[in-house]
């Protein structure tokens, strides 16, 4: 079809000439278009059906400067319809962030700024990792949570606040059937988070199909029940009515609000408008010329903004700077009054810790039993104290975890206080919703459940380590002495599949006095999380390491022989005592053992190779004995080496009786060495010959 033709018969969609706001709409729709047809590839759909309702609220509500995308009291804005990723790049660009026409032009390219999904850190303005869906919604859950514990901790009681923000989101279809959403739907409503707002784009595609074929919810109707507040819009294109269902939201201080924008993915193509062949895609020339035709826009132009677009968006940019400065102002005049808080807010803000923040971790006397959840415990309860930042909960397992005596009160409804968060059980909410705790500021947050169910909460572990979010999840009841509740609750394979996720840093302590140490670790790293495992039955507490050896060298010597050792056996957590014993069976027959304890493996194989040799000699035999998959092991055993493992569920039964049916004790890890230590010597009289 020709451009004239589909000019007179297919209808006119352009804005009126004096509708600004219109064109400015028009310029989001299509830059969006064009950035996917240049690339080949991305999602048009979204962009070009919520490109009204975003400018209304960036336009009229949002809070921003770009020139500081990181001012602490903006609105947050939360793409969670990742896929989107075109209309947030629009935006951010025509606006004035840091982000110019040419990074437009490079959508989805090798080294571009603007990659298929938001990354944080990659992008200026983006708040938030998302394209996962359903982690956005859940993050923004976590942010919004944020803002009302800083508001209750810092804002005067004789002045104006200096923390005065909402976050806002826009979610799709797939952000609200995945099942993290209920999760957090259902803990936001709870808690009253009623300065959490979802745009909701509801236009029924998804990749395979409209929504019908797999969607049949009431989507208000489910909110309302979770305790939200709902709007519904007739027609998506409606800018005065988002506006009006946006104040409305905005008064409802006591309930979150969720507000459905009923659109059309790919507003405008002719063919594909409101099918799920507009969701993701390039349009392809032919209707790309036709859309523009359409919306009065020149067919044969891409990347097309006009002169009096840029500067309104100008415009409004210097009045959202002015905004900020006003803040700025406030913040020096509340600062001035209140030194000592002003103080703890920007060294909190600044991930700074406290100068001899490290003397109050506990010691333990060696000799003593005691779970090394206890010691974490304990370690917790002294740095919670000092460091007021600290903030978290469990899912529903304060007890078990050793959590529940931390300082301070728990958060409740509307109050927001405390530093105590129940999240019950929701174990994927609770870790995404702890992203978005250490994303917003202020704060450095900590979840806990037992180790068998992180698998619930894998996708939101993975994007905290993909955007450096330094939050601890303290994963307890650790292995196979777990015991009596059975192979569903003992894990095996869950130790080795966390190590796999890059920036995570995976700690499985010996003792109490290593899980204390693990504590420094976790506080110190400022660009990752850090996961604790911990066991939980009773452990012989053992000498403490060297301050500061578990975070530089990931391994330390438990125990040492007279001159070079006969064999080296390396353990983890639980079983490090068990291989001291092994030592103490093996030195009975004139075998010399070093016990090498390993809490961080993929620290020590990070290591410079002169300084893993100090620990690990080269050419002396090795045994590796952790009580879980093997997996990554066989680098330390070396070739010549035996891991002890697990390669198979556990069983019910006394967590000291499974362990020992599996190999765990002290009596096999010596047998195991000496078979290792015969062959290694065989094959050295083999070479020999």
């Amino acid at each position: 079809m020709s451009t004239s033709t589909a000019a007179t018969t297919e209808p006119d969609l352009a804005p009126a000439s004096d509708d600004l706001e219109g064109r400015i709409i028009v310029s989001l729709r299509l830059l969006a278009a064009d950035a996917v047809e240049k690339a080949g590839s991305g999602h048009a759909g979204l962009p070009m059906g919520m490109a009204p309702a975003a400018w209304v609220l960036w336009s009229r509500f949002l809070r921003f400067d770009p020139t500081r995308p990181d001012w602490p009291d903006r609105d947050r804005f939360v793409l969670s319809a990742g896929h989107g990723s075109m209309l947030l790049y629009g935006l951010l660009h025509m606006f004035g962030y840091d982000l110019t026409l040419d990074d437009i032009r490079e959508f989805r390219q090798w080294g571009s700024r603007t990659p298929g999904h938001p990354e944080l850190g990659h992008t200026p303005g983006v708040e938030t990792t998302t394209g996962p869906l359903g982690q956005g919604i859940c993050n923004a859950m976590g942010k919004a949570l944020a803002e009302r514990m800083l508001a209750a901790r810092y804002n005067p009681d004789d002045g104006p606040p200096i923390v005065d923000h909402r976050t806002y989101v826009i979610a799709s279809d797939g952000d609200v059937m995945e099942g993290a959403s209920h999760e957090m739907a259902s803990l936001a409503g709870h808690l009253r988070l009623g300065r959490l707002i979802i745009l909701y784009d509801d236009n029924k595609t998804t990749i395979d199909a409209s929504t019908d074929v797999t969607y049949s919810d009431d989507v208000l109707t489910r909110f309302a029940a979770y305790g939200w507040h709902t709007e519904d819009i007739d027609d998506g294109n409606d800018r005065d009515a988002i506006e009006q269902a946006l104040h409305n939201a905005i008064a409802e201080e006591t309930r979150p609000s969720l507000i459905r924008v009923p659109t059309l993915a790919g507003y405008g193509a002719p063919d594909v408008e409101g099918t799920h062949d507009a969701h993701d895609g390039a349009l392809g020339d032919d209707q790309l010329r036709r859309t523009k035709t359409r919306f009065g826009w020149p067919p044969d132009e891409m990347f097309v903004i006009p002169d009096d677009v840029r500067e309104h968006c100008a415009k409004l940019a210097d009045e959202r700077r002015r905004e900020h400065d006003e803040w700025e102002r406030r913040f020096d005049k509340w600062a001035d009054g209140h030194p000592e808080q002003a103080s703890e807010w920007r060294r909190v803000h600044a991930r700074r810790l406290p100068e001899g923040y490290e003397d109050v971790l506990p010691q333990f006397d060696a000799g003593e039993k005691m779970a090394s959840r206890d010691g974490s415990g304990a370690a917790m309860r002294e740095l919670s104290k000092i460091l007021p930042e600290l903030v978290g909960g469990s899912g529903d397992l304060a007890g078990s975890t050793r959590v529940a005596k931390v300082e301070g009160d728990e958060v409740k409804p509307g109050d927001y206080r405390g530093r105590k968060i129940h999240f019950g059980v929701r174990e994927h909410v609770m870790i995404a919703s702890l992203t978005g705790i250490g994303l917003h500021g202020g704060f450095r947050p900590y979840g806990s459940t037992f180790l068998v169910f992180s698998d619930y909460a894998r996708p939101a572990i993975r994007l905290a380590a993909m955007m450096g979010v330094p939050a601890v999840y303290l994963f307890t009841h650790d292995s196979l002495g777990v015991g009596e509740d059975g192979p569903t609750h003992q894990p095996v394979e869950h130790v080795p599949s966390l190590r796999t996720i890059p920036n995570l840093a995976v700690l499985r302590p010996a003792d109490a006095n290593e899980a204390s140490e693990a504590w420094r670790v976790a506080l110190e790293r400022t660009d990752g999380p850090t996961a604790i495992i911990l066991s939980r039955q009773d452990l012989p507490v053992l000498p403490p390491p060297p301050r500061g050896t578990i975070g530089q060298d990931g391994a330390w010597i438990r125990r040492d022989s007279d001159g070079e050792p006969d064999v080296v056996l390396v353990a983890t957590g639980s079983e490090v005592w068990k291989a001291l014993e092994a030592a103490d069976l093996l030195a009975s027959d004139g075998t010399t053992a070093r016990v090498v304890s390993m809490p961080w493996r993929e620290q020590f194989l990070e290591l410079d190779p002169q300084r893993a040799a100090e620990i690990l000699p080269p050419g002396i035999p090795r045994v590796v004995v952790e009580a879980a998959v093997p997996m990554g092991w066989d680098g330390i055993a070396g070739p010549d080496g035996r891991v002890i493992g697990v390669t198979q569920f556990g069983a019910s039964a006394p967590g000291e009786v499974v362990l020992e049916n599996y190999g765990f004790t002290p009596e096999n890890i010596a047998d195991t060495a000496r078979e290792t230590l015969a062959a290694s010597r065989s094959a050295t009289e083999g070479t020999r010959r």
